[in-house]
């Protein structure tokens, strides 16, 4: 598989899978985070739709990836164009602390945050995570059973050998 969708919820290891299964196949990895937002001395201004999507054109061009994000809608092309699409969906309550650590030690300075960890950000965090269990989660669902291509729904990365 040289082209790898990873797509989960808030907390769900995405990010965390995504770069283990880069070192462990020697394939670069990209977050639609990065490719939605530029980041800037604490400052995120959101890109253009043109900019947007002329920053996944160029890593879809590249011969493999390992492309990360919760997004739907706009990265559809993401789906079709990979080898094997990895739905990451631990408990949620596993997202819920790890979301909760992950903020403390951001705004501890213990861990790099690549966005500013906001009690604003903290907050829609929990609300992401309810837009997902209660919609988001069946559109994933569809995606993965109408697809021609290797789809899993995992709650970890060691049932993909990572």
């Amino acid at each position: 598989m040289n082209k790898i969708r990873i797509i989960g919820p808030v907390g769900s290891g995405k990010t965390t899978l995504a770069k283990k299964l880069s070192r462990q196949k020697g394939i670069p990895m990209y977050s639609l985070d990065e490719v939605v937002w530029t980041r800037s001395f604490g400052e995120d201004l959101r890109n253009t739709e043109e900019v947007r999507n002329a920053k996944l054109d160029s890593i879809l061009s590249q011969p493999s990836w390992i492309i990360e994000g919760a997004h739907l809608g706009w990265s559809m092309k993401t789906f079709d164009q990979a080898d094997q699409i990895l739905f990451l969906n631990p408990k949620i309550y596993v997202r819920v602390y790890r979301i909760t650590r992950r903020f403390i030690l951001q705004k501890r300075g213990i861990e790099k945050s690549s966005y500013t960890p906001t009690w604003l950000i903290y907050s829609r965090m929990f609300k992401w995570t309810y837009q997902y269990e209660t919609i988001y989660k069946k559109q994933v669902r569809v995606i993965l059973k109408a697809s021609n291509i290797e789809a899993k729904e995992i709650r970890n990365g060691s049932e993909v050998g990572v």
